[in-house]
């Protein structure tokens, strides 16, 4: 229960500094943001990929301030808990004309949980449930920049439209050939509308915003024509001779494969970042709510509407959590809850002799993918600490792996299992069980799909380090997604070689390695007989992806990165560019 009276004058203190902290985070969070726009015109991609990673960092950063600020000012540790019970009542008050109040909530909750016991996570102390309502919530300043903006077309005038909202985002690079451009984005929308008669209500609704990632600006919007509405995303990019608009696409699975949770965060400048994602959740009902925050670089209040959603399938399923399916990692121990889409990863505490690794290694290279350029190739990981779970939930075979393998990770507190650190990323099919399963047609279309994702990741300067087929996993989509992460490397960091040629029949029939090899060193030529074994992968992966076979291959495009270029990978089908004259 809550004390029925706010009479300790340090409680609305603290409530005012957590909320000042979160103010303070939440300001310098757009302010880089909002420089994307000028990094895109000036084509500034190193500048982009450098300030998206350093965006990453600003949260904890804030949420460490705060918790010293509380430490230093009030020893907040040593608090009896009904001040904290004040606390809450007194933030919730401040949050009543908030513009931001779920972000501010999930801040509160960063701050206390470093503070408080796990014992106190529940919602007389933290935000488990939101209190404040993001319904409606609108800047209602006449300077304010609206979350979306209407336009009403005249019929056979839409191009004129599509040409204005354009125009209304400012870029300030000039465009190649706009006539072109605006062409082909109307015979796209003709496609897509198929003679469709215009309804009274017809209209196109566009964020006010552009949506920033690696070398691409998208506008993000749909059409509405009487009951039907049609999500699209305009791609703009930088052309020969200046902006083009790269191509057109609609519905809401182009959409979803734009703001796919193996992408990096966008940057787009919102101050009601609420009203932002109810437009997107318009487009994409499908998507989680979840999701959306974390893909337009809200990921911390993504985290929190993730453990909501668990806590709520929690008490609405009965099946147990389960040693996951496939084969075992040697350094990570993998779970999962057969009803719940995703996977539970913890370190282990020991490894097999041949993986020379350390618990903070690993851990850093989660946070090299979660700071990097994913490229549709590498799966998004929540990190969670201290997750308690009920023990009866949880299969007895799965109790004894984690007491065995990750004893340090684990807390038994009656009921409760507490994973003290874990990792949780969307359950996909392991490619290796998928390729057991599929026809000759599916298996060709897997391992292409396996090769383009290992060319993307090299794109984005990743080699993964184990290219073994079980690394990775098949979407929904049938996207073939990378999720092993602990022995990557950055591409530039590696050297590739040929195997040296024998220098006597000794070394020919050997079956050691009678060649030095030194630290970064990978020969490519040694993948196949790993990857290569059964006829029905080999086939198609010479057909396809030789090329990765050559040290040739990796060597030039570690040049090319060493000397300042950045690939495109496109987030879209190829069908769906416009060609250009």
């Amino acid at each position: 229960m809550f004390p029925h009276q706010l009479n300790d004058p340090r409680a609305y203190e603290i409530a005012q500094a957590l909320l000042g902290g979160f103010n303070r985070h939440f300001r310098l969070f757009r302010g880089t943001t909002a420089k994307a726009k000028a990094r895109f015109e000036n084509a500034d991609w190193h500048g982009q990929q450098k300030a998206q990673a350093e965006r990453i960092a600003f949260y904890d950063q804030r949420v460490g301030e705060c918790v010293e600020l509380l430490e230093l000012g009030y020893e907040a540790s040593q608090l009896p808990m009904d001040v904290w019970q004040q606390v809450k009542l007194h933030y919730i008050g401040l949050l009543t004309n908030h513009l931001q109040p779920e972000l501010a909530e999930t801040f509160f909750n960063s701050v206390c949980t470093r503070i408080l016991h796990h014992s106190y996570f529940h919602n007389s102390f933290l935000f488990v449930r939101p209190a404040v309502s993001t319904e409606y919530i609108e800047n209602d300043e006449p300077a304010a920049k609206p979350t979306y903006r209407a336009y009403y077309p005249e019929p056979g005038r839409l191009d004129q439209t599509f040409r204005r909202i354009v125009t209304n985002f400012q870029l300030k690079a000039p465009f190649e050939d706009p006539e072109r451009d605006t062409r082909a984005v109307m015979a796209a929308v003709d496609r897509q509308m198929a003679g469709a008669k215009w309804r009274t209500n017809f209209q196109v609704q566009v964020l006010s915003s552009l949506f920033f990632r690696n070398k691409g600006a998208y506008v993000v919007g749909k059409i509405i024509n009487g009951f039907h509405e049609t999500p699209f995303a305009l791609p703009i990019l930088h052309g020969d001779k200046g902006l083009v608009i790269d191509g057109a696409l609609f519905g809401e699975d182009d959409l979803l494969m734009l703001f796919s949770f193996a992408r990096a965060y966008f940057m787009v400048d919102m101050e009601v970042p609420s009203a932002t994602v109810q437009f997107l959740r318009s487009l994409m009902p499908r998507k989680p709510r979840a999701e959306l925050y974390n893909a337009i670089g809200l990921q911390k209040h993504g985290k929190n509407l993730f453990y909501r959603d668990l806590l709520y399938h929690l008490r609405h399923s009965s099946d147990k959590f389960r040693i996951a399916p496939g084969i075992k990692g040697m350094v990570m121990l993998v779970f999962d809850l057969p009803s719940f889409p995703f996977v539970f990863k913890l370190i282990k505490d020991f490894y097999p002799p041949q993986k020379d690794t350390t618990r903070e290694l690993i851990q850093s290279k989660y946070l090299l993918v979660k700071q990097h350029d994913r490229v549709g190739r590498m799966a998004d990981t929540l990190e969670y600490s201290n997750v308690a779970l009920p023990r009866h939930r949880f299969e007895e075979e799965l109790i004894k792996e984690l007491r065995h393998f990750c004893p340090s990770l684990l807390e038994e507190n009656g009921d409760d299992i507490v994973l003290k650190h874990v990792y949780i990323e969307r359950r996909m099919v392991p490619l290796n069980i998928y390729l057991q399963d599929a026809s000759d047609a599916q298996r060709e279309a897997a391992v292409l799909e396996y090769g383009n994702a290992i060319k993307d990741l090299v794109a984005a300067n990743i080699f993964p380090g184990d290219m073994l087929w079980k690394n990775f996993g098949v979407t929904r989509q049938g996207k073939v997604v990378f999720y092993d992460y602990d022995e990557i490397e950055y591409l530039t960091d590696c050297n590739f070689r040929k195997v040296p040629a024998p220098r006597n029949e000794e070394e020919e029939m050997s079956g050691e390695i009678w060649y030095t090899v030194n630290k970064g060193d990978v020969f490519p030529e040694t993948f196949g007989p790993f990857l290569l074994g059964h006829p029905g992968v080999r086939e198609p992966f010479m057909k396809h992806h030789a090329d990765l076979l050559d040290p040739g291959f990796w060597q030039g495009h570690k040049e090319r990165i060493l000397a300042g270029h950045v690939h495109d990978v496109f987030p879209y089908d190829a069908s769906r560019r416009f060609a250009r004259g």
